[in-house]
């Protein structure tokens, strides 16, 4: 009797648990998407002000990885400031030959008569812009020939999108006044004789001189620096051009920012998205430098576009967050590492950590443009003389330097890739190679481009291949044991599914968004 009595209480006991726990269950969900619901009735972001960044966007509420925060399309776009012509409609690169087609009311360069920017007033090759070149072909399309220099190539190119938010004055107004709302920095820009000269007389003389276009020269002053202050340089598939966008400018600076974006290939819209969780009330940032590049020049870079210093706390820290990605080998002692001795001070000495030797920046800026020089000598496919340059430079930079990370991305991309270097025609020794190379540069981005960013979602991609060959080749050798083969399969399956993740946050179209797939594809055939 007794111990029916037992188990039926203990039966009753259990099933009253179970009840109380499904129904604990039931309301976590309930107020889980209460507080989903009431995160998403509260907007992710508003404009704050300060003195140190003017107008700047904070999140309004903690924001999670991957959160879409802004989905806009350009007020206004055009060719990049470059030495490389693009067609004026879908901004693809184009030839200055002869056999190359160009515009019959124009004659500019264009990629084809069914280019699809063709009389897109929001985007492309207008009938206004093409009535001003045509009025103009000894100017403007009659210098675009295969005697152009680099020079007269991107003076020409820097007009274009000048041009067109000039014309949006009486085309569109209030496209327009929205640009004209955006910070210029004129007053600041006076004061850099340089930068004002250049645009003196390469735009603002040549377009109201030599064009004799109807804009007042401090207007096309103002259009210049805001597009200085303010533009994105965008692009997918080749395509490179340069956009305003109506908020995502007001997003401050930061050397390992918060954010990442893209551009939709079809649209141009940009697409930003939180790149790790961003709490109530960080400012969000984005960087309008290239992260892999050393404080020296980044900083020199921001300043000379965006007018001012950054002081970031990558900035400040000698050891960039950890990645050393500036460090140099001491040419004295052979041992230690030099490094800025101040480096919110540009003119401030690198001094070795081992030994007493010191280097002045400017000499250590002429050393870094000999180097980079180098390196942009050598064609990105070139692997010979990728892996000749990390030799020749391996006593001079130390292995995270920003510059050999340039050489060995350029390495992870194309060993694998091109003919003569794919994947079975490797050697173990080329696919340890790819391995290593990849491995060093994921260690950088994780600290500098930490969560789902596009450089780390890429890079994963390429880091599972060699990492599955070699696992292939361990077993069939019998030089593997299996348990390291599960180890391996399990490290690749973590880093497809993080670069799935990752890529498939870029928009369809883009090459990125392919790889995202073939990394989604790749889990499937694994039966993940």
């Amino acid at each position: 009797m007794w111990p029916l009595m037992s188990a039926l209480l203990q039966r009753r006991q259990h099933k009253q648990q179970a009840k109380a726990q499904a129904k604990a269950q039931a309301q976590a969900r309930v107020q889980a998407k209460e507080s989903e619901l009431e995160s998403e009735s509260v907007p992710a972001f508003r404009v704050a002000h300060s003195e140190l960044f003017g107008r700047y966007l904070v999140a309004n509420r903690q924001l999670a990885a991957g959160e879409l925060l802004i989905t806009e399309q350009p007020l206004a776009i055009g060719p990049c400031v470059s030495c490389e012509p693009v067609c004026l409609g879908c901004y693809r690169p184009v030839q200055l030959t002869v056999q190359q087609y160009r515009c019959p009311g124009c004659g500019w360069p264009l990629c084809g008569a069914s280019c699809r920017g063709l009389q897109q007033r929001r985007h492309g090759h207008t009938e206004e812009e093409c009535g001003i070149y045509g009025k103009r072909r000894w100017l403007a399309a009659e210098l675009l020939g295969e005697s152009a220099t680099p020079d007269q190539v991107r003076d020409l190119y820097e007009l274009v999108l000048i041009v067109r938010i000039a014309l949006l004055r009486h085309l569109a107004p209030d496209l327009y006044a929205q640009i004209r709302r955006m910070e210029s920095h004129t007053a600041a820009r006076r004061e850099n004789p340089t930068l004002w000269q250049h645009y003196e007389q390469k735009v603002v003389r040549r377009l109201r001189d030599d064009w004799q276009l109807d804009v007042e020269a401090a207007e096309l002053h103002e259009i210049c620096g805001i597009l200085d202050v303010n533009c994105f340089e965008i692009g997918q598939r080749g395509a490179k051009a340069r956009t305003l966008y109506p908020s995502a400018f007001l997003l401050a600076h930061d050397c390992s920012p918060n954010t990442a974006h893209t551009d939709d290939p079809a649209s141009y819209a940009i697409l930003l998205r939180t790149s790790r969780v961003v709490r109530d009330q960080e400012p969000l940032t984005l960087s309008y430098a290239y992260t892999l590049q050393g404080t020296l020049k980044r900083r020199s870079f921001i300043q000379g576009g965006k007018l001012f210093w950054c002081q970031c706390q990558r900035c400040a820290d000698p050891r960039e967050l950890g990645s050393d990605c500036s460090a140099l080998v001491c040419k004295s002692c052979q041992l230690g590492s030099m490094r800025a001795t101040s480096p919110l001070d540009q003119s401030a000495d690198w001094a070795c950590d081992r030994c007493a030797h010191r280097l002045g920046a400017v000499q250590l800026e002429r050393l870094l443009d000999r180097i980079n020089d180098d390196l942009e000598s050598i064609d990105v496919h070139d692997i010979p003389a990728l892996e000749n340059f990390l030799v020749r430079y391996r006593e001079v930079l130390r292995p995270n330097h920003y510059l050999l990370l340039s050489a060995k991305y350029s390495l992870c991309q194309t060993y694998g890739r091109i003919e003569g270097y794919l994947l079975p025609e490797l050697s173990p020794e080329d696919i340890e190679r790819k391995e290593r190379y990849c491995r060093e540069f994921l260690a950088v981005i994780d600290l500098l481009e930490p969560g789902l960013t596009r450089l780390r979602g890429l890079i994963m991609y390429e880091l599972h291949a060699p990492i599955m060959v070699l696992a292939q080749l361990g077993m069939q050798t019998g030089q593997m044991s299996r348990q390291e083969f599960q180890k391996r399969i399990k490290e690749v399956v973590k880093l497809l599914k993080e670069s799935a993740h990752i890529l498939q946050l870029e928009p369809p179209g883009s090459s990125e968004h392919e790889m995202g797939r073939a990394a989604a594809d790749a889990l499937i055939k694994m039966g993940c």
